[in-house]
């Protein structure tokens, strides 16, 4: 496998950490370092990885709270989409409502978009711009998987009763962006096990009724 990919499902919410290592080098990308990753920045650190980049699916306080532990520990990028920007601004009231402490949250330092390419060793990662759950969502598309972040799950789909969501948006993505690719990609989404699109486009209760097809 040209990629490996890890995941470390942590934290109150059950929130999937997502780590990518491209074969036989010692550097990492790290998806979504929410609540109670800091597990899985141990590991890394144990196993002597050195974290190049930290990538948000979207601005959630679930999956970002440890964002500066993970880009300080080897000066790692911080990429999210700009769209989510507002959503970023509204951490304080997310943890108000949350009932968690407000975490430092560093800025972003890139702008991810659709369509752009990021390298990872001899293979690249595509960026996907879903939105729907919230405004600047991404799917990360690699090479026979996409993480989608809470956009799809495993017989279910993305909340968009948050500021930002729209439920039609959210299924024009799922329709368009992600049940496009092939029915044997690999799905990890932000929470719950893993999937396939095909077995979503065949059983998901909530893209059976015409809605999505």
């Amino acid at each position: 496998m040209a990629l490996e990919i890890h995941c470390y499902t942590v934290g109150p919410l059950e929130n999937n950490t997502y780590v990518i290592r491209p074969d036989s080098e010692e550097t990492v990308i790290v998806v979504d370092p929410g609540f109670g990753s800091e597990t899985v920045l141990e590991t890394v650190l144990n196993s002597g990885y050195r974290i190049t980049a930290v990538i948000n699916t979207h601005a959630h306080l679930d999956h970002i709270s440890q964002n500066r532990a993970f880009i300080e520990a080897h000066g790692a990028l911080l990429m999210l989409h700009p769209d989510d920007g507002p959503v970023l601004q509204t951490v304080p009231a997310q943890a108000a409502w949350m009932n968690v402490p407000l975490p430092d949250l560093p800025e972003p330092t890139v702008g991810l978009c659709d369509g752009m390419v990021l390298p990872a060793g001899k293979d690249s990662l595509t960026v996907i711009h879903t939105p729907g759950h919230s405004p600047g969502h991404i799917s990360l598309l690699g090479p026979g998987w996409a993480i989608v972040g809470d956009v799809l799950f495993a017989g279910s789909v993305g909340r968009t009763d948050l500021p930002g969501g729209d439920h039609d948006v959210l299924l024009r993505s799922i329709r368009e962006r992600l049940l496009t690719l092939p029915d044997d990609t690999v799905v990890y989404p932000g929470h719950g096990p893993a999937t396939t699109v095909g077995r979503e486009r065949r059983l998901n209760p909530y893209l059976s009724h015409g809605e999505v097809s």
